[in-house]
């Protein structure tokens, strides 16, 4: 019996690394943006695969001919932008001529469905469990507004805001959308179903106005959903596997996607120890989540982009002379407007020193998000990115009323005109509201100053997109806040063109740290580049010796010549040491 089973296992390896294959993926865990930034983000989130991880499997994929299939299950959480960049990948990958199946046990169970059937109709086809439901409801932004409940409670709020469209305090000043807030929020809604719908029409071979009326038709049942023509089939998990691997060959190994990946370590490690140390590419940096002072948090629930960390990596891939351009990576609705000032003037230094820039926009670039964004070359955005919120905006609560009911007092002892002028138990004077409003002034006219040098626009016409208001990516490259619609793949496209690199250069993350590196604290301010021209392993010719240095270091951090000399492997400590093999 266990000779069987050890039989059994050594041709299942073998069908893997030879026989024909059919990949599957499994989105109902969503889809990581960029690189953990810490081992323990690293540990809970190892089984959602990366959205760069994702491209660049389908790619290898698509010239692969033991691929005859692929076979996702749609599914979880993922923001409109990453569904089209992964719809647009599923779409080219299907120019291999190989097959592409979908398959969902619900598009939204009594829930909206739009965006995983959005993603399903990029697949030749779509198979729905005949218990499942088709949640295509249409597009709406609900807002909870909070004023009311807060006015009985005695809690008001004051803010302030540049300009009209900038509505982020409403839910606690109002008690409805503004007009200014539902024009805007109507242009995004309307703007997001034409492209479903554009999707939905191309996917199923229907008309643009066919695609309108079933999506203000449903949701639908499955097999009403059926006898619309959205999806081609409905079946459980066995009966849509059993018909893929009828085509695809009784043969035909199932893999996930992530497992594939893996099993080119050693055909790229070769490639890359081939490499000349000194080898060009792209720098890649990832500033995802809000924006704020100091360093970017580590551990779960403590991201977000710290502008000492961000402009450190920034500065490392301006240095590094084989950096040839850098992908700005951007996902993020903003935060403090000095923290993005300070991420701005870095990505100007880069430009300055006559290094491309190209920011790729994620799901969200928007306020601080889009300041950022701003100083580069190109700005290339998904139609589904939301963008724009160029404006500011500053408030408090005022308590006293609450604390009145409660019998609650305060006393204050300060020093100062305006000492208390932020405190909760008062409302702003007169003059704290003219400080105020040069202050929102002065950070309005900068913010659009800079957005109209980035974009080689007139003030005015800068003035005439901003005031707060937010727009899509196709709407925002339509009136020249962006550049190009596309996803991170033709950002890289574009820089390596911009950069004068072939168009397979590699493209590397900044910053460039290692496990025991996420571990400790940083000795300085700096994120220097690698700089392996020294190093050499004594055992080896220069350059073989440069390029394991380069390998080692990249993932071993200062342990990086222990763990050659150890013949350990270049991917990190938590890799397997050596080659395993049954035979």
């Amino acid at each position: 019996m266990a000779d069987a089973t050890l039989a059994g296992q050594i041709t299942r390896l073998r069908q893997r690394r030879t026989g024909p294959l059919i990949l599957e993926l499994d989105l109902t865990d969503g889809l990581a943006e960029g690189p953990p930034q810490d081992p323990v983000s690293a540990l809970l989130t190892m089984r959602r695969m990366r959205l760069p991880d994702l491209l660049e499997g389908l790619k290898r994929a698509s010239t692969d001919d033991r691929v005859r299939a692929l076979v996702v299950k749609v599914g979880g959480r993922i923001g409109l932008a990453k569904v089209q960049e992964l719809r647009e990948a599923v779409l080219n990958f299907r120019q291999s001529g190989k097959l592409t199946v979908a398959w969902a046990e619900t598009f939204g169970e009594f829930v909206r469905g739009n965006l995983p059937y959005y993603l399903a109709t990029g697949f030749d086809r779509i198979y729905l469990q005949p218990s499942g439901t088709l949640g295509l409801t249409g597009v709406a932004v609900e807002q909870v507004f909070l004023h009311g409940a807060l006015e009985k409670l005695g809690i008001d709020f004051q803010s302030a805001k540049r300009y009209e469209y900038k509505s982020a305090a409403d839910p606690l000043t109002e008690t409805g959308f503004t007009g200014p807030a539902r024009e805007a929020v109507g242009r995004l809604t309307e703007s997001v179903t034409e492209q479903l719908a554009a999707g939905i029409a191309e996917g199923r071979h229907k008309t643009a106005e066919q695609a309108r009326e079933l999506i203000a038709q449903g949701p639908f049942l499955a097999q009403q959903a059926l006898d619309e023509g959205l999806v081609d089939g409905l079946g459980y998990r066995d009966e849509v596997y059993d018909q893929l691997h009828k085509e695809a060959g009784p043969d035909a190994t199932l893999l996930y996607l992530q497992r594939y990946q893996r099993l080119h370590p050693l055909a790229d490690l070769s490639r890359r120890l081939q490499r000349n140390p000194r080898e060009r590419f792209v720098a890649m940096v990832y500033a995802q989540g809000a924006i704020r002072h100091g360093r970017s948090g580590r551990g779960p629930g403590s991201g977000g982009i710290g502008s000492d960390t961000m402009a450190a990596a920034l500065r490392a891939a301006g240095a590094d002379e084989r950096a040839r351009a850098v992908v700005l990576r951007v996902n993020s609705p903003g935060g403090s407007a000095t923290a993005s000032d300070v991420i701005w003037r870095e990505v100007v230094r880069i430009r300055a020193a006559g290094k491309p820039v190209v920011v790729s926009m994620g799901d969200v670039a928007a306020s601080g998000g889009y300041f950022i964004s701003a100083p580069a070359d190109v700005i290339v955005a998904q139609p589904g990115t939301i963008t724009g919120s160029i404006g500011v905006i500053l408030g408090k609560p005022v308590l006293r009323e609450m604390f009145g009911r409660a019998g609650v007092s305060t006393d204050t002892v300060a020093d100062g005109t305006n000492a208390t002028m932020f405190s909760s138990s008062r409302p702003f004077s007169d003059s704290e509201w003219d400080r105020i409003n040069v202050w929102l002034d002065a950070v309005y006219a900068d913010f659009t100053a800079k957005v109209a040098s980035g974009r080689r626009m007139t003030h005015d016409r800068v003035h005439e997109l901003a005031r707060g208001r937010v727009w899509t990516g196709a709407d925002a490259v339509a009136n020249g806040l962006a550049d190009e619609t596309g996803g991170m793949s033709d950002a890289i496209a574009i820089a390596r063109k911009r950069g004068g690199l072939p168009d397979d250069a590699p493209v590397r993350v900044y910053p460039r740290l290692g496990p025991l590196d996420q571990l400790r604290s940083a000795e300085s301010s700096e994120v220097r580049p690698a700089a392996f021209a020294q190093f050499g392993t004594g055992a080896l010719p220069a350059a073989a010796g440069n390029a394991l240095a380069a390998l080692f270091a990249d993932e071993w951090g200062p342990a990086w010549q222990f763990a050659a000399a150890a013949g350990l492997p270049p991917y990190g400590p938590l890799m397997l040491p050596g080659i395993w093999k049954i035979s």
